[in-house]
């Protein structure tokens, strides 16, 4: 493998914008292509971001040989399809969340990417950032004592009546959208799967939630809460509270360029722990380039991203049927 991976843009969904400056800043990567079904539309968006290439189909951007990794920002119902056919095609992928919606589309992923000994990584971009590295580490280092519970939140207003996260046929939902952060945020922190998943949801015109809350319990009677919706204004926070103190983050899943942590002990000790980022993107392309060229075990694995799957099933379950699910 070369030493500049090569990438090419699968649509021209908004997203992409969060992508396409880290890999233009960075000297291990070239944004080469992009793809929409539009031609037009592709040839415009090419001008419009100096990229060199634009394909009328996608697959014209997986038949491209000058391209090494697709960056997937296809609505969710559309993931899996593409990450597959991107596999078959020889190519690595970053695929935006949610990964896929079922296990079954998780699976065939992860066959594909095996077959074709490519990389394929789920983008949660905040598993990256130096904020996030910082926190497992406090934790790792027992800092906060025993672990008791874990809480987080990732809420904004929605008020878009066609927007595509309230179609059910496409994936739509607070739960798929937001939701996703919170349970894959506690989950790595605790480093465990939960045992029993409880949920409750509003649900919208469309039938999708648009308010959700859940409830985790994780081996040694931890317990994890979180809520996600498009019904209040944007706010995001994570807390993780120990037997000897808790850890609060208030920008926990978009974290800036710097931020902070906010440790407080028993001893009612507050201190704001600062932590110098970077772009909240790039640790993610860079991350695809360790696990490309050098072949360094990726940080959001396809197994991880199988159970986070495998949560919010059980959660959706657990919301219609008003019982918990277990998982264990």
């Amino acid at each position: 493998m070369a030493d500049v991976l090569r990438w090419g843009l699968l649509s021209t969904a908004n997203i992409n914008r969060a992508v396409i400056q880290p890999i233009q800043a960075s000297n291990r990567h070239k944004l080469v292509a992009v793809a929409s079904r539009d031609a037009a539309k592709a040839r415009a968006y090419a001008d419009q971001y100096q990229i060199p290439r634009s394909h009328g189909s996608y697959e014209a951007l997986l038949s491209d040989p000058e391209v090494d990794v697709i960056y997937n920002s296809l609505p969710n119902h559309l993931h899996a399809e593409w990450t597959i056919k991107a596999c078959q095609a020889g190519k690595h992928v970053l695929s935006e969340k949610p990964f896929a919606l079922t296990l079954d589309e998780v699976d065939a992923i992860g066959a594909a990417a095996r077959k074709a000994g490519v990389v394929v990584q789920e983008a949660f971009m905040y598993r990256h950032h130096p904020q996030t590295l910082k926190v497992k580490e406090i934790l790792d280092q027992g800092i906060l004592g025993r672990l008791r519970f874990a809480r987080g939140v990732f809420t904004f207003f929605l008020s878009e009546a066609e927007n595509v996260r309230l179609k059910p046929e496409w994936g739509g939902g607070s739960l798929w959208d937001v939701g996703v952060y919170p349970i894959s945020y506690i989950r790595t922190m605790l480093g465990a799967m939960p045992e029993s998943v409880s949920g409750t949801q509003v649900l919208g015109p469309t039938g999708v939630d648009i308010s959700f809350s859940g409830e985790m319990i994780f081996p040694n009677q931890v317990l994890g809460q979180f809520q996600c919706g498009f019904s209040t204004n944007y706010h995001t926070s994570i807390e993780i509270l120990g037997e000897n103190g808790s850890l609060t983050l208030l920008n926990p899943f978009k974290p800036y360029l710097d931020s902070e942590i906010i440790l407080n002990r028993n001893d009612r000790q507050s201190e704001r722990i600062f932590v110098q980022g970077e772009d909240l993107y790039l640790g993610e392309v860079e991350d695809m380039a360790e696990c490309i060229i050098h072949g360094k075990t990726q940080r959001v694995s396809i197994e991880d991203s199988r159970q986070n799957t495998r949560v919010v099933l059980a959660l959706l379950e657990s919301a219609q049927s008003g019982q918990p699910v277990k998982l264990k």
